[in-house]
């Protein structure tokens, strides 16, 4: 049976009430799909993150009365806001959508690969992570940043933390390239969640542990890994620099290009900061951490 897809765009702000009018018109589903490339980096506590600008998409069965439900989003949401509307074939969307999902390479030795897909290279190091609830699959500029960085990296026996960990990418990344021990810090209790099950599926748990910011034990670290936004960086520039021992690395990502210089001349008061290593509009920092 085809079907008919409804389409629109949203502020983040305004998603809920769209979705529900859709599914109150007969939508069998609705999605929603980042329209402006935004990455969603550590969200409030027990937020559910949402684009800034959001596209809003409504399947419909094939002898919906289209005009109809044209005609109630209009009245709700103004003439001025475009409605597009496709015929779809029938497929197999679940399977679609899995399809869309593929191996990625990062370095020399990394994959991440989602759990359906066998790995590419089996003698690779082989990371198996499914799309989730927003919190990245390393297909984003500033995951991929940090993922290149612990893929040349010499991991092992090192003590890491991932402050923000969200799915915990980054943190089993580094399990899996050999630290000894990662602990993984988020302030959302979906993102400790999800870093639990993800460590699971890739069986190195053994060596992860999960905190919130508080509960973070007193403890120095050979690498900090912090990928989240630059005003939290900054805020946080003293706090992190207490949990890197000395000579230790940090790893700083989700840092747009004209935040780069604020940020490193911030970390300069602890940190031996390097040159910034640029993909796209995001730029990934790493510094040394200097002997008090």
């Amino acid at each position: 049976m085809p079907w008919i897809q409804i389409k629109l765009q949203s502020p983040g702000d305004q998603t809920g009430p769209i979705e529900d009018q859709l599914m109150g018109l007969g939508a069998v589903s609705v999605t929603l799909e980042d329209s402006a490339d935004q990455p969603l980096l550590e969200p409030p506590p027990g937020a559910t993150p949402i684009w800034d600008d959001t596209t809003i998409s409504g399947l419909f069965e094939a002898d919906a009365d289209i005009e109809l439900i044209s005609a109630a989003l209009k009245t709700s949401l103004g003439d001025d806001k475009p409605i597009r509307i496709d015929a779809l074939e029938d497929k197999d969307w679940v399977r679609e959508w899995m399809e869309a999902y593929q191996p990625i390479a990062f370095g020399q030795r990394l994959w991440v690969c989602p759990s359906w897909k066998t790995p590419p290279d089996p003698n690779a190091v082989n990371m198996m992570l499914d799309p989730g609830l927003a919190f990245g699959t390393g297909t984003h500029e500033t995951t991929a940043l940090c993922l290149g960085w612990l893929d040349s990296t010499d991991l092992h026996d090192k003590t890491v933390i991932d402050y923000g960990c969200g799915s915990g990418i980054l943190a089993i990344a580094a399990a899996l390239l050999g630290a000894d021990k990662v602990y993984c810090v988020d302030n959302d209790p979906q993102a400790l969640l999800a870093t639990q099950q993800n460590a699971e599926r890739n069986q190195i748990q053994d060596k992860m542990e999960v905190f919130a910011p508080a509960a973070l034990p007193s403890i120095n670290v050979d690498i900090l890994l912090a990928n989240i936004l630059a005003g939290p960086l900054i805020s946080l520039s003293k706090h992190l620099a207490s949990l890197t021992k000395p000579s230790g690395q940090i790893v700083l990502s989700g840092i747009l290009k004209e935040q780069s210089d604020q940020v490193s001349d911030c970390y300069s008061a602890w940190f031996d900061m390097q040159k910034a290593t640029i993909d796209g509009d995001w730029v990934r920092l790493t510094g040394t951490r200097k002997h008090d």
